[in-house]
């Protein structure tokens, strides 16, 4: 296995996350911030593709954002006790699917607004947990805190 030394990538990917985990308190908050890394990375490609398509570049910010949905992939198949409900693992799981597909196809033939499906997915994701991540930590008043449940199952 080479050493960070000769693989700048994961020596960026190192302190990249060395320094978020030094400012980011809540997973769902550094999850979205990676997710929208990525989309800054597609974003510049796209912004540049008219000078001609930076192949190079495009692997790359598709190898990060593949990097991404793995770990999305395999916590949502290994993590079967945690406490994400089956329905929101499955649909993780298929939407990574989607998302390998996807790369495939742009990798086999690169056109920029195929980007704009990544983009919008990552963006809504990170969107996502950043809004669970507000809501989570707000109080609860008197009133929410007791809640009663009426059990409609007949």
């Amino acid at each position: 296995m080479p050493s960070n030394k000769e693989n700048p990538y994961a020596t960026a990917a190192g302190a990249y996350d060395s320094h978020a985990r030094a400012h980011t308190d809540n997973q769902r908050e550094l999850e979205a911030r990676i997710l929208l890394k990525a989309n800054r990375m597609f974003q510049n490609i796209i912004e540049s593709w008219d000078n001609g398509p930076d192949l190079e570049k495009l692997e790359e910010a598709l190898k990060y954002n593949r990097q991404i949905w793995v770990l999305f992939y395999d916590t949502a198949i290994e993590n079967k006790d945690g406490n994400r409900p089956n329905d929101l693992r499955s649909n993780i799981v298929n939407l990574a699917n989607f998302i390998f597909k996807r790369e495939m196809e742009i990798l086999a033939d690169p056109q920029k607004q195929k980007l704009d499906v990544l983009i919008n997915i990552n963006r809504e994701i990170s969107a996502g947990l950043m809004t669970n991540q507000t809501t989570e930590q707000k109080p609860q008043s008197p009133s929410t805190k007791a809640e009663t449940h009426t059990d409609i199952s007949g």
